[in-house]
């Protein structure tokens, strides 16, 4: 071979193998932007949609607004698919490209988006602080995606955003944190996480969550377990007309226990499945002296707000019972009175939206609070009666006998003037002293009567004793004092006499 060839040789070579890496990184670059032959370039407007991209076009122009680069084949968003920064893009299209890589840095040169379409893609996870330069963004669509991955970062930074779409993915665990806690994205109202892989929520949490929340959370379509708590939510739901529930009532659904895991409406839990209880409109149950704050819950944030008390009276400054806060719009009532029942009315509007929303109270008296306070009265009548009874029989039978008329002292059974109860309860101490004065004393049987104060003429059931009378008429008239001590003894609870 001649020298000069061989030289020739060596110094082309080097160039032969650059080829090769300047074709590959023009393919990864792409190609320079044609307004004429295939894009089409409308003022701030660049549309490259369906012409078979594989990567996103260089040389945009720095005043580009909207770019669609939608239904082509671009598979990888790099970090340096705009090489300058494009300070007014607001709306970047990507859906229907078969995107599966998305770099850490591929929205650095781009940080004024506030609308993003990544929907209808390959994407299968969302890596830490991807989407955190898009501060201003307020629509990110993600939808028919295969996201089964989602790091809690993921959406860090987004300050503004107010619609995230994450439909018909494969998302297992419900991104409770994105509306609550800490992390909570402030300016979020509306959260589609429908037709996923969602085996449970935390549904105490959702109820806890104000209404303008609820109403753009969107959870139908998921393989959720069927139960009462679930249809208690969603029924709750519907009362408050909730766009969530209303625009996809035949789609919120929910499977049943067992191997088939038949799939039925959660509306009709209430019905043959498991019998649900019917789920009514709440109203506020309070007692008298106490308090209340009552919650203009509206289907929007942000709305000003007003309150009418019942018998169509507004809420005015002079009033103290009934008080608007300033930072919600709430109404704190109380100390409550009877009069303060009835429907308390909220009347919420915007610029775009108007709501009414309607409160009814119930103040019941404390010691009138139903069945139950009155089941504790009957108990504690009853166990009164009982014990009052029970010492009645102790005071009959229990009580030491000191007088000579009682059992085994010396008379006989047969004589009706030994009976312990007369002696114990019909008969006064009185008596018995002068029954045994006249025994004992023979023809001086009233000697001690003459003594006895007007007090102490009173028998046990407030009679007056005979004083002065003859002894046989005492006598003669034992039957008869005896019935009538004898009906003194009566019930301690009602009315009808019982004789011992």
């Amino acid at each position: 071979m001649h020298p000069w060839v061989g030289r020739s040789f060596i110094a082309v070579l080097p160039l032969a193998l650059l080829l090769p890496t300047v074709r590959v990184s023009t393919q990864s670059i792409g190609s320079p932007l044609d307004c004429h032959k295939t894009c089409v370039c409308a003022s701030n407007i660049v549309s490259c949609s369906k012409i078979n991209l594989t990567n996103v076009p260089i040389t945009l122009p720095q005043y580009t607004a909207v770019l669609d680069l939608s239904f082509n084949t671009i598979t990888k968003l790099r970090a340096e698919w705009t090489p300058v920064t494009l300070d007014r893009l607001h709306s970047l299209l990507l859906s229907h490209n078969g995107l599966t890589f998305l770099s850490s840095e591929a929205f650095v040169n781009v940080k004024k988006l506030q609308y993003l379409d990544l929907s209808s893609n390959g994407i299968r996870q969302l890596d830490e602080y991807i989407f955190e330069p898009l501060e201003h963004l307020e629509v990110l669509l993600l939808y028919s995606n295969r996201i089964s991955q989602i790091d809690r970062t993921a959406f860090s930074g987004l300050l503004s955003l107010q619609k995230l779409y994450l439909s018909h993915n494969q998302i297992s665990r419900f991104p409770l944190e994105l509306v609550k806690e800490r992390s909570r994205l402030e300016t979020l109202r509306l959260l589609d996480v429908s037709s996923n892989r969602i085996k449970a929520l935390s549904l105490n949490e959702l109820m806890a969550l104000p209404a303008w929340i609820k109403n753009g959370l969107y959870f139908h379509n998921n393989p959720l377990p069927c139960s009462c708590e679930l249809h208690k939510v969603v029924a709750r739901w519907y009362l408050k007309e909730l766009s969530s529930a209303t625009d996809f009532r035949g789609s919120h659904t929910c499977l049943l226990p067992g191997q088939q895991k038949e799939k039925i409406a959660i509306m009709d839990l209430n019905k043959v499945y498991l019998n649900c209880t019917e789920v009514i409109s709440m109203d506020k149950i309070a007692y008298l002296e106490q308090s209340l704050v009552l919650d203009c819950d509206t289907r929007e944030r942000n709305m000003m707000k007003s309150w009418v008390l019942p018998g169509n009276t507004p809420v005015s400054p002079a009033c103290k019972t009934a008080v608007m806060r300033p930072d919600d719009g709430s109404l704190q009532i109380g100390p409550l009175k009877a009069e303060d029942s009835g429907v308390y009315t909220c009347y919420a509007t915007s610029e775009s939206f108007n709501e009414t929303v309607y409160v009814t109270v119930m103040v019941f008296n404390s010691t009138e609070i139903g069945g139950l306070e009155n089941l504790k009265t009957a108990y504690t009548t009853l166990i009164g009666c009982l014990v009052s009874l029970v010492m009645v029989l102790i005071y009959l039978y229990l009580t030491p006998c000191r007088y000579a008329c009682c059992p085994g002292q010396g008379l006989e059974k047969s004589d009706p003037r030994d009976s312990l109860h007369s002696s114990t309860v019909s008969i006064s101490h009185a008596h018995v002293e002068k029954g045994q004065d006249r025994v004992v004393g023979g023809g001086f049987a009233n000697k001690h009567g003459a003594f006895l104060q007007p007090k102490d003429q009173l028998e046990q059931n407030g009679r007056l004793n005979p004083i002065g009378e003859e002894e046989e008429e005492w006598q003669r008239d034992t039957r008869e004092r005896r019935r009538s001590d004898a009906e003194s003894v009566s019930s301690v609870c009602s009315d009808t006499p019982m004789v011992v």
